[in-house]
């Protein structure tokens, strides 16, 4: 039965839980499989074949419990493996660059947009890409932040050592005139005050959680049966530490959450 399924939620750590909070709050009667490999992140700078073998480690993971939909939360996989998992699988898929883009072009009054990612993300250009295919006529400058994910992974975002790294990180950017910039990577929502600090009161962060959360809601089934009087018993799953995962998970969703260690290497039901 429909209430029996999940949406499974995975991301390379943390930053997926930016999504699934959205999903939380826009989808509440369903229940959330999270997976986030935490000891093998950052993606952005690994090869895409890597990102590609640890992306569908994850999907094999998920897919052995039944599902309504799949979210990649992560901007890196889903530049790398979107299109081959919508392909491959009999499920909707989704993932967070398209709906980012969409409400970017959205809020930009002068057409001037910033991109931040990490390194895999920005060299695709897949931003740009869908960006330009909403509205040719767009600036689009994209720039790289590898150090900011490390930040956000040892719970770190609110320490002055994020404050100096962001500052020096996207200095180059406050001379592009943007009014819009995209946080395109989900754990830099977790560094957003800072980047809002450094960036000033004229420039819209675009966090795509909540688009990607209303992509969600339209493809897929809640019907009455569905829903639940009780919160779902979501389940987060990660290769890293489980304990430090936790802190930031339940600081993030503001609730307590089960939380269980696996490498994903081997193929276990969640």
């Amino acid at each position: 039965m429909s209430r029996e399924r999940a949406i499974a939620v995975i991301d390379s750590g943390v930053g997926g839980l930016t999504v699934a909070k959205e999903v939380m709050r826009q989808l509440p009667e369903e229940r959330i499989v999270y997976v986030g490999d935490n000891a093998r992140c950052p993606y952005g700078s690994k090869s895409p074949e890597e990102i590609r073998t640890y992306s569908f480690q994850m999907i094999d993971y998920v897919m052995r419990t039944p599902l309504k939909a799949l979210v990649i939360a992560c901007n890196t996989a889903t530049a790398v493996v979107l299109e081959e998992a919508m392909e491959d699988l009999p499920l909707p898929v989704i993932g967070v660059i398209e709906p980012g883009a969409r409400a970017a072009v959205q809020v930009t009054k002068n057409g001037r947009v910033g991109v931040i990612g990490t390194e895999t993300t920005i060299r695709t250009k897949a931003y740009e890409r869908a960006l330009l295919r909403i509205q040719p006529d767009l600036y689009v400058a994209g720039m790289a932040c590898p150090a900011f994910v490390p930040l956000v992974e040892s719970h770190m975002a609110n320490s002055e050592e994020a404050r100096r790294v962001v500052k020096e990180t996207l200095a180059p950017f406050l001379h592009e005139d943007l009014d819009t910039l995209i946080l395109g990577c989900t754990h830099y929502p977790l560094l957003a005050p800072v980047i809002s600090e450094v960036m000033g009161d004229r420039v819209r962060l675009i966090n795509s959680a909540e688009e990607t959360a209303r992509e969600l809601s339209l493809q897929i089934a809640t019907d009455a049966e569905s829903k639940q009087i009780e919160r779902p018993d979501h389940l987060f799953v990660t290769s890293g530490d489980a304990h430090k995962f936790r802190t930031i998970a339940e600081e993030w969703l503001d609730c307590k959450v089960n939380v269980q260690h696996n490498s994903l290497e081997k193929s276990i039901q969640p």
